[in-house]
C-alpha cells in the first residue's frame, strides 16, 4: 500500500535513470519507513530531503573526479572467487593492490564502511546537517552495492555485445513494473558487523551477474529485430528504448530478481542508518533541528549549479 502512495509522487517528478532518479529516490524513501520510533519522526520530517538528495552522488560525478569509484566494484578484475578473498579493510587492500588499482576498479564496499563511520560520528555530534547529508549519500551507495552490474567489468554488456543492459535492468524494469512490486521490508535490524553486511550485498549481487546477462542474451536470440526496441515519448522528446514486451519477458525470465534486490536494498539502507544511530549513542533526535540549516540548503544549491554547469568528468569505469 505504501508503495502505491509513493509511486505517483515519484513518477510524476522523475524519469528513471539507472537505479538513478527513480530507483534511488524510491529506495531512500522506503528505508525511512523501516526505522524505529526514536528515529522515525526526524527522518519522516526530512523524507523529501532524503528522497531528492538520494541522487546527489551521481550528480557529483560531473564535478568530483574521484567520485565514480565509490559506486561499484569490478569483482572479476581480481580473479576467481575474489569477492570472498578481497581484503575487508581498505588499508589492507591498498597494501596488496595499490590505491590506483582500487580506484580504477571500484571501492563501493569500502566506501560504505567509511560512510558508516562518518554517519556514526555525525549522530554522536548531534549534527543535523551531517546526519541528513550522510544518510542520503549512504543510501545511494548501499543501493549501488545491491546492483549486479555494479560488480562486474562488463557493467553495460559492452564485452558481450549486450550494450544497454545496464539501463534495462536498473531503469526500464523498475520504471514499468515496480508499481506491482512487493517492497515491504519490515523493521530495521542492528548490524553486528556492518563490513560483513555490505560485502554480503556485493557477494549476492555478483552471484546474479551470469543470469542477468544470460537471460537477456537468450531472449534477444528469440526476438525479432523490431520486437526488442520501440519508441516512447519522454516529455518533449521521442526516445528509443527497450519495448514493453521485451522488458516484461526479461522480467519474467529473471523471476522477480529486480524486485528482490530493491526490497533487499531498502532494508539494508534502513539497517545501516539504524546501526549508525545506535553506535552513535542513540541520541534523542527530537531535540535536534527538524530541517537542514540555511547553510546546508545554500550548499546544495551551489553544488547543483556546479554540476549542471560542468561537463561530465571521464570516469575510470562504469561511465555509461
Amino acid at each position: 500500500m505504501f508503495l502505491l502512495l509513493c509511486l505517483p509522487l515519484l513518477l510524476a517528478a522523475y524519469q528513471a535513470q539507472a537505479w538513478g532518479f527513480f530507483g534511488h529516490r524510491l529506495l531512500n524513501r522506503l528505508a525511512v519507513y523501516t526505522l524505529p520510533p526514536g528515529m522515525f519522526g526526524f527522518y519522516k520530517a526530512n523524507i523529501d530531503y532524503l528522497t531528492v538528495n538520494a541522487t546527489r552522488p551521481d550528480s557529483r560525478r560531473t564535478i568530483v573526479p574521484d567520485e565514480a569509484p565509490k559506486h561499484f566494484l569490478d569483482v572479476d578484475r581480481y580473479g576467481d572467487s575474489a569477492e570472498y578473498k578481497l581484503p575487508r579493510k581498505y588499508a589492507d587492500a591498498v597494501a596488496r593492490y595499490g590505491e590506483d588499482s582500487l580506484q580504477r576498479h571500484g571501492i563501493v564496499p569500502w566506501n560504505v564502511v567509511a560512510m558508516k563511520n562518518q554517519l556514526t560520528a555525525a549522530f554522536k555530534a548531534k549534527d543535523t546537517d551531517r546526519i541528513l547529508r550522510l544518510s542520503a549519500d549512504m543510501g545511494h551507495y548501499v543501493a549501488d552495492a545491491c546492483v549486479p552490474l555494479h560488480t562486474t567489468r562488463n557493467y553495460n554488456g559492452q564485452l558481450t555485445g549486450q550494450r544497454g543492459i545496464h539501463g534495462l535492468w536498473e531503469s526500464r524494469l523498475p520504471e514499468l513494473l515496480s508499481a506491482d512490486y512487493d517492497l515491504f521490508t519490515g523493521k530495521a535490524q542492528y548490524l553486528d558487523d556492518p563490513t560483513k553486511a555490505i560485502w554480503a550485498a556485493v557477494i549476492r549481487s555478483h552471484a546474479a551477474v551470469d543470469s542477468v546477462l544470460l537471460f537477456e542474451r537468450q531472449l534477444t536470440a528469440q526476438s525479432a529485430g523490431d520486437q526488442k526496441f520501440g519508441y516512447e515519448q519522454r516529455g518533449n522528446n521521442t526516445v528509443r528504448t527497450y519495448s514493453r514486451e521485451f522488458s516484461r519477458a526479461y522480467h519474467a525470465r529473471l523471476n522477480g530478481q529486480v524486485e528482490r534486490q530493491m526490497r533487499y536494498a531498502a532494508s539494508l539502507i534502513g539497517n545501516f542508518w539504524f546501526t549508525c544511530w545506535v553506535d552513535g549513542g542513540s541520541p534523542d533526535l527530537s531535540q535536534l533541528p527538524r530541517t537542514p540549516s540555511e547553510v546546508e540548503k545554500q550548499r546544495l544549491e551551489r553544488e547543483a549549479k556546479e554540476a549542471a554547469a560542468k561537463p561530465v568528468v571521464a570516469a575510470p569505469g562504469h561511465d555509461e
